[in-house]
């Protein structure tokens, strides 16, 4: 299991999603995810390097699940990504770039949905005893959250997802969404048939 972070940009001098990653990989996934290993990587908020890190991220480590998670200025909840899309990335990165065409992956089709069942993932969160809830979402915003998302998307989207979550405190502590990610990874590896 793959579960990557992003660093820093813009206004999110702390990334709350590389904060909730940090912790949940300090959590554990706890007994529910069974013997899953979770490898936990901070990517940075660059298109060139997305794109490349993708690639070899699914050739080297042939992941069964990955799960992208970025930082939403307007997200309240954890906020679950049903699809990316491939163009419309006019936004610059950290730094000062565009990719070619503000395009994802040329000749791709232009929405790509993944394969789990994210109201079902969302509904697992919601109805937990835990005090975090979560919403499902069609836009992840064409930014690098969305690029990414894409990018994973075009390679494997039976096993990719994508999370937005709220910046720190707003209203969740870096552990309280920590903790709505290890119940949404239960669920997926739930629905991959990967845990009882």
């Amino acid at each position: 299991l793959i579960f990557k972070g992003f660093g820093p940009f813009a206004m999110h001098v702390v990334n709350a999603s590389w904060e909730a990653v940090k912790e949940l990989s300090k959590m554990g996934l706890g007994k529910e995810a069974g013997n899953v290993k979770l490898i936990t990587e901070e990517i940075p908020v660059i298109y060139d390097a997305v794109r490349q890190y993708t690639v070899n991220m699914w050739n080297t480590h042939k992941p069964q699940l990955v799960v992208h998670v970025g930082v939403s200025g307007i997200a309240q909840e954890i906020t679950l990504e049903k699809q990316a899309h491939n163009h419309g990335y006019d936004k610059l990165d950290i730094c000062g770039c565009t990719p070619d065409g503000e395009c994802c992956v040329e000749g791709a089709e232009e929405c790509i949905e993944t394969c789990i069942d994210m109201q079902a993932v969302c509904d697992y969160i919601n109805q937990s005893d835990k005090k975090v809830t979560a919403v499902v979402s069609t836009d992840p915003g064409r930014y690098l959250c969305d690029f990414i998302y894409f990018s994973s998307l075009t390679i494997n989207k039976s096993r990719t997802t994508f999370i937005h979550v709220p910046p720190l405190d707003r209203p969740y502590s870096a552990r309280q969404l920590a903790e709505g990610l290890r119940l949404a990874i239960v669920a997926m590896l739930q629905q991959l048939k990967l845990v009882n």
